[in-house]
């Protein structure tokens, strides 16, 4: 752990201390399931572990860490977590680039689609992420054709209706992100060209699939950014999300008093509208992780 970390220090064994004991503050009471994104937590710039990880989340109260390689499952089952929701494996294109609003590119995301419910279906995970995409078929190249917002749309509804009836058999999620395009100044803080950057966009889209197996990724933070109205779209949307991610706007970074995003009443928002899955903190640290994702979690205990 980084320096000033006295309430989180390494104890015999390898486990970790708290100052509210092993119980952690997201463990029995709390109403809601918290998981950890895997790629935006490390120490002093580099990544915590897998197994450093899973310390993390057994000592915070966390029952998943989601979004982890393939490769980390076992290690996972062997700390008696889950992960909460599954990516998609593009190889060496970021996954949220090439997607379903594009039929050039239904071969690779239908096959990576169902790769990806086969490894939930497998290890206890219940939904896979999948994304519309980018409305360029090659963005580094400003000449590669375009897909309008329009067809993107309707390639999206045609695209998932071949993929959904395979989540339904095997009773897994499938759950499309939205994704701010305004912020641009970093690559993990928003994305320029993303086709489904609006919420109600999305929900069009899982509302003409029409599959109880599809529903809406409602990351907080990039709902804030482009649409805001925050606890009214949960009410609205109730039925149709099958996921939450958190992090403070703007910066994408911790749940602290520097960002607008007020999360307690909308977690109770959440729990009012019958939400019982999980949500993901999603936040780019910007001091020790440990005290970031301890207070994140303690924000969101309603």
């Amino acid at each position: 752990m980084g320096a000033g970390s006295g309430a989180a220090a390494l104890v015999a064994g390898g486990g970790w201390a708290s100052a509210r004991g092993a119980a952690g503050p997201g463990a029995a009471g709390s109403r809601i399931q918290h998981s950890i994104v895997h790629w935006c937590f490390g120490e002093n710039g580099e990544k915590w572990d897998i197994e450093r990880m899973c310390r993390v989340a057994r000592q915070l109260g966390c029952r998943s860490i989601e979004l982890i390689p393939y490769a980390c499952y076992p290690v996972l089952k062997r700390f008696g977590l889950v992960c909460a929701i599954t990516q998609i494996d593009m190889g060496s294109d970021p996954p949220f680039v090439k997607g379903f609003n594009d039929p050039h590119h239904w071969p690779r995301v239908m096959k990576a689609t169902r790769d990806a419910i086969d490894l939930a279906a497998a290890n206890g995970s219940p939904s896979v992420i999948c994304f519309t995409g980018f409305g360029a078929r090659d963005p580094e190249n400003p000449d590669s054709p375009r897909v309008s917002k329009e067809e993107g749309a309707r390639n999206c509804v045609a695209g998932l209706k071949q993929v959904v009836g395979y989540a339904e058999q095997k009773k897994v999620t499938l759950c499309l992100e939205i994704l701010n395009s305004r912020a641009t100044d970093h690559p993990m803080k928003g994305h320029a060209g993303y086709q489904g950057d609006h919420a109600d966009y999305c929900i069009e889209i899982i509302r003409q699939v029409g599959s109880p197996r599809l529903k809406l990724l409602f990351d907080i933070y990039h709902v804030q950014v482009m649409d805001g109205d925050v606890i009214r779209r949960i009410r609205e949307y109730r039925d149709l999300i099958g996921h939450v991610h958190t992090a403070g706007n703007p910066g994408r970074n911790e749940l602290d008093d520097r960002q607008e995003i007020h999360f307690p009443p909308i977690m109770r928002a959440l729990v009012d509208a019958g939400y019982r899955g999980y949500v993901g903190h999603e936040f780019i640290p910007t001091g020790d992780p440990y005290q970031g994702l301890r207070k994140a979690i303690r924000t969101c205990d309603v």
